[in-house]
């Protein structure tokens, strides 16, 4: 039976109710994102159907472009709050290179009649809920999360308040000025998580919340943090209204509240002015230096601030296409403001990206010019951690490991909540053959951001795969291939594991699935490509991907 839309039906024992965004059954209340709930009432509408991809993209996010994390990190969340595995479905089906396809039973509330309605007692969000399974699976693992107190770079631990910053909500009826709102609300993250006597999330963890209506309180249990910054954009001709509130966890109370009606010119204005007052309300002590790079402003030209935002959502969909829109949005962006330190970082990215997945026909040029315009990136602005993060990769990429260190180092100096620093800190260490270490910053990383990417789980998977630990390799590997089926990166380490934990079979589909999705993957390539520094590890690594049947 098809479920009937913006209608409360019956997805095996959970009761879906789309206009309020629940699902309920017995004693349990579980809330889901907009579009988590949207993709439910699509897939209930056709229910053991095959559904593509492209048509969740093109019915669901109507055709807007996303990065492709976003369909499956919405499969995902969905499976978690209806309790679902995708090994062993008794919801969603995932069906390789086909789709996915509803395999609940669809009943109507109407046809129903008589039957026990589920209760709303238990008021447990599904974010609540979907942390809840990611530390099962983390446990397993063997990774310990540091909430409450957590090691910082000098290896004290120390209580420090705590914060997130939620997406700014726009209020616009442009959707194009969105990225404003999102931009806003990464700055205000970057300038934050530069305080040395403050516990900040993530940017990643901030947008895991955008268009998800949550009061603090429940931000605070979920994520242990005491305060929540929120506020919202709305562009009326050439000037802002921005409003914005300061939070507190505990008591649902505003610690400071305020409104801006500016000219559009304004904008970092606004940003410095906000930072600074959530610093006096929470008495923040700051050093000198602190103090010093928080009144530097990454660029002050709106045009080129704009393009780097569009460079930055272009980044995120990760294809080869995307990677060079998003390289002309850098390169636009720093036509209009030549000392955007941040912008040369981000292009020399691009480069080494396009180096490390064989996205380009001259990989040496590429690489010398992803150095080139990384350590202009840090000569223009020093003050964010950014810049040296962006240095810090491209030394990785060109196996230049005591540099890719050091800037590593100086980005987490000068920004010492960056989870990204600690992540490739973490990813360093993991291709030095510290195994050990990386798995200690990784924890770090994701302690910052709980809503974290693939790529952590990558690093865990790597760390685990130099330790001889295969089946821990494979547990991380495989949730990241959930995240991303697609990252060839992904599959090349899952296709030796495999081979390592005497899974033959699996490694050789695994090799079948790398060959078919990129050709040009090969062992040679490998072999220049994945830093790798230890010898024996790197042989052990070429050895078992020749085992999975990759081709020389």
């Amino acid at each position: 039976m098809r479920a009937p839309r913006h209608k409360e039906f019956f997805v095996n024992d959970w009761l879906v109710t789309p206009p309020k965004g629940l699902l309920a059954r017995a004693d349990e209340t579980v809330r889901l994102e907009p579009k988590a709930m949207d993709v439910l009432v699509y897939m209930a509408s056709r229910p053991n159907e095959v559904i593509t991809r492209d048509e969740l993209e093109r019915d669901v996010w109507r055709g807007a472009q996303v990065g492709y994390d976003a369909v499956t990190n919405t499969i995902i969340k969905l499976r978690k709050a209806l309790g679902d595995d995708s090994r062993d479905p008794r919801f969603i089906a995932t069906l390789p290179k086909r789709g996915y396809q509803l395999i609940a039973s669809i009943t109507t509330v109407e046809k129903s009649a008589g039957a026990a309605q589920p209760r709303f007692m238990a008021k447990v969000s599904g974010r609540i809920r979907a942390m809840a399974l990611s530390l099962v699976f983390l446990a397993a693992a063997g990774i310990f999360l540091a909430i409450w107190q957590w090691p910082m770079a000098d290896g004290k631990d120390l209580a420090l308040p705590s914060i997130l910053v939620l997406p700014f909500e726009h209020l616009g009826d442009d959707p194009t000025q969105e990225l404003l709102a999102d931009g806003m609300t990464e700055d205000i993250v970057t300038d934050l998580s530069r305080l040395s006597h403050l516990r900040v999330m993530a940017s990643n963890t901030s947008f895991a919340f955008k268009d998800v209506k949550v009061l603090p309180q429940e931000v605070g249990k979920e994520l242990g943090v005491e305060f929540v910054l929120e506020g919202s954009i709305r562009p009326f001709g050439e000037k802002l209204r921005i409003n914005t509130q300061l939070v507190s966890t505990e008591s649902g109370f505003n610690l400071w509240a305020q409104r801006y009606d500016r000219k559009y010119s304004e904008l970092f204005a606004i940003q410095d002015d906000v930072t600074d007052k959530v610093v006096r309300a929470l008495a923040i002590r700051m050093t000198y230096q602190e103090e010093n790079r928080l009144a530097r402003n990454a660029t002050n030209s709106l045009k080129a601030y704009d393009a780097f935002q569009e460079g930055q959502r272009l980044f995120k969909i990760s294809t080869p296409e995307a990677n060079q829109q998003a390289r002309d949005m850098y390169r636009k962006a720093i036509s209009l403001d030549p000392n955007y330190g941040r912008a040369y970082g981000a292009l020399a990215v691009t480069l080494a990206i396009d180096f490390r997945r064989a996205w380009t026909d001259a990989p040496v040029e590429a690489l010398e010019r992803a150095l080139e315009l990384a350590k202009k990136g840090v000569t223009l602005d020093d003050s964010v951690p950014q810049t040296y993060w962006a240095l810090g990769f491209v030394h990785l990429t060109r196996k230049e490991y005591d540099n890719a260190e050091a800037a590593t180092r100086e980005a987490l100096r000068i920004a010492p909540n960056y989870a990204d620093g600690y992540g490739l800190l973490a990813l360093i260490q993991a291709f030095l053959g510290q195994p050990g270490h990386a798995i200690e910053l990784n924890d770090k990383a994701i302690a910052l951001n709980p809503y974290f990417t693939f790529e952590y789980l990558i690093i865990y998977g790597l760390a685990y795969y130099s330790l001889g630990n295969y089946e821990a390799a494979i547990k991380s590997l495989e949730q990241a291939q959930e995240r991303n089926p697609n990252a060839i990166q992904i599959k090349v380490l899952l296709a030796a594991s495999y081979v390592g934990s005497g899974r033959q079979h699996d490694a050789d589909w695994m090799a079948d699935e790398i060959q078919m999705l990129s050709p040009a993957t090969t062992v040679t390539s490998l072999q220049k490509t994945i830093p790798i520094a230890k010898p024996e590890v790197m042989r052990a690594f070429l050895r078992d991907l020749r085992k999975a049947g990759l081709p020389d």
